[in-house]
């Protein structure tokens, strides 16, 4: 895992930039800690700062093949799981290997097959190689959008990097939001290649950009289709555990301390339990880390939510799968604390508005960096397998919008009611959301015969697997990344994506709860108490200490009152919420309180030239 950045210029030779080449590779050193390289020569500049996961000696980077027409050179982030049977093949046709990294692989499969090669990857993976060659940028994503890739085409050429910072981090770059920007950052839709940056893109999952010097290419690799699903309901859980049980072995591959996310929900249980059953054939024992808020075992109250708090069934699990267990458990005073909420946007390089998700995510993550390189999350599950509450709300099901924002609250809260009127009214998210909506459902196909309630819930779950589910990886490899933990997504694998994708909701749902097909597959690995809890979401703290220090922190804003955030937010209405009765702050209250310290930190932070007509 590591930070990828890059600039293409087909009029001026690079190797006059080396400063700001540096600059940029610099802004990655939080994705990779571990080592930095850069590679120039004439219109390319490559950089690169490591994670070192696989062969830590051997995978450093830029990594480049002189060939008799000219130089290739890659800079690559993620992981390729299958590249020892590709490494196999290729050697079968003649290449010969350097190291025993999986870098080396991609390297040399793009010089057997071209950009052909992507559709060969299993993986997460964003990378680019120049192909001097052709004088060519070749430029790949992974198929579900699990690693992050962001460009900026110029007059000559592009920019690129893992993440908007590489590109912000270029003098010639203009770091202005206009309205459409603000749209995205506020609806919580995903549009495909949107980065909310003005000029900036986010290379589109499954998809290969090519610039030269033409101009960009644009080829889609792999996308989410209708296919007919012939198995029965025991051949389909049958599968599923197949799938899964060969997804966790080849994510389990690392030269470095390995672990498990563990939140004691179906999802994390499934994958853990697979983990330690895979080490123990090895003689070995898995880690599991979870996350937990001083006091809330003993104080919780449920919600619409979370009808029990997490650490009961997790201390289940690592009980009933022996794992080396760790509580992580958060207080309310780092939570709530404006420097971690400034590294968080940091990390996003956006006001995102997940408020303490995002920072109990971050010292999370953080925790377990001390302890372990890789982790293994239940990311995605939910999306897979059909696990939300709105998925079988039937409001949701029947509404023409994006089904997590029926009930949500995400664009009608108080997050969004903190906005001027004058802005609210400027955006009309309704109508962006709406537009959004119509784009995102036109193209999903439709089996012959298949029902009206089934086209429903495939549609459903179409817009979970492409759009939501980006919002969740990137808050998720953000916040590890930024500092320096590698986290993989074993239910983002493609071949689990789209066969379960493909088999009809009956099937996903035949015992009339949420993600049968998982809870089947893995029922002899759980203990009861987890192959009986009701879906639960990633937790929340219910401390009020925590909700009377983002008062109080409203409060130090509101007594700067020719701070840029009130052109963005009403003021009065920040002030009644600064004050209201402690009683009297719900989850929608903190959530506005969030939002207007997470917008003015990004506004200090990042000075954004803000386009509002």
């Amino acid at each position: 895992m590591c930070g990828i950045t890059g600039w293409v210029s087909f009029d001026r030779d690079l190797r006059t930039e080396q400063a700001i080449v540096d600059a940029m590779t610099e802004t990655m050193a939080c994705r990779g800690p571990d080592d930095r390289g850069t590679w120039i020569e004439g219109p390319a500049a490559l950089g690169h700062r490591r994670l070192a996961i696989i062969d830590l000696p051997g995978g450093r980077q830029p990594m480049s093949v002189e060939t008799p027409d000219g130089t290739v050179a890659l800079v690559y982030s993620g992981e390729t799981y299958n590249f020892t049977e590709l490494r196999g093949e290729l050697i079968g046709r003649g290449h010969r290997f350097t190291t025993d990294s999986d870098t080396e692989v991609v390297l040399r499969g793009y010089l057997e097959w071209g950009d052909g090669l992507a559709e060969r990857l299993n993986g997460m993976y964003a990378f680019a190689l120049w192909d001097g060659r052709r004088d060519t940028l070749v430029m790949v994503r992974d198929r579900m959008g699990i690693k992050p890739f962001y460009y900026h085409l110029t007059a000559d050429g592009v920019l690129f990097g893992s993440e908007p910072k590489a590109i912000l981090a270029h003098p010639h770059f203009r770091a202005r939001v206009r309205l459409d920007g603000l749209r995205e950052l506020f609806a919580m839709i995903k549009t495909p290649g949107h980065a909310v940056w003005d000029g900036m893109y986010e290379l589109e999952p499954g998809t290969v950009v090519t610039v030269d010097r033409q101009g960009p290419h644009r080829r889609v690799y792999w996308r989410l289709e209708t296919r007919p699903h012939p198995d029965d309901r025991d051949t389909t859980i049958a599968t599923v555990r197949s799938l899964l049980e060969d997804i966790v072995r080849r994510q389990l591959v690392a030269d470095v301390p390995r672990c498990t996310l563990l939140s004691g929900g179906l999802d994390s249980s499934a994958m853990t339990a697979l983990a330690a059953r895979r080490l123990a054939e090895k003689g070995e024992r898995v880690r599991s880390f979870a996350v937990d808020f001083a006091g809330l075992a003993d104080n919780f109250v449920a919600d619409d939510l979370r009808a029990t708090p997490d650490t009961p069934f997790v201390h289940d699990v690592a009980r009933h799968s022996g794992t080396d267990h760790q509580d992580i458990v958060l207080g309310s005073h780092a939570l709530a604390d404006l420097g971690v909420r400034a590294a968080v946007i940091r990390a996003r390089d956006l006001p995102m508005g997940f408020g303490d998700m995002d920072t109990s995510l971050y010292l999370l993550f953080r925790s377990i960096r001390e302890r372990s390189t890789v982790a293994l999350s239940g990311e995605s599950a939910d999306e897979v397998f059909g696990g939300y509450l709105q998925f079988f709300d039937e409001e949701a099901r029947r509404a023409d919008t994006f089904p997590w924002l029926v009930r949500s609250g995400w664009h009608f809260g108080d997050d969004i009611d903190v906005l001027s009127p004058a802005l609210t009214e400027a955006l009309d998210l309704g109508a962006y959301i709406a537009e959004g909506y119509r784009t995102a459902v036109a193209g999903i196909g439709r089996l012959d015969g298949e029902s009206d309630f089934e086209y429903r819930m495939r549609r459903i779950c179409h817009l979970h697997l492409t759009r939501f589910v980006r919002i969740l990886l990137d808050r998720k490899d953000r916040a590890s990344m930024a500092v320096g933990l590698e986290v993989r997504v074993p239910y983002c694998d493609h071949r689990l994506v789209e066969y379960v994708y493909n088999a009809p909701w009956s099937l996903k749902s035949f015992d009339g709860r949420e993600k049968s097909l998982l809870r089947e597959a893995t029922a002899d690995l759980l203990p009861k108490s987890v192959y009986d809890r009701v879906k639960s979401p990633y937790p929340s703290t219910q401390d009020p200490g925590y909700a009377v220090a983002l008062q109080g922190h409203a409060k130090d804003l509101l007594a700067r009152p020719s701070h840029p955030v009130f052109e963005l937010v009403d003021r009065e209405r920040v002030w009644r919420a600064a004050h209201r009765d402690t009683p009297q702050i719900t989850q929608d209250s903190r959530r506005g309180l969030e939002r207007v310290l997470d917008l003015a930190l990004w506004l200090e932070l990042y000075k954004p030239e803000l386009s509002l007509d």
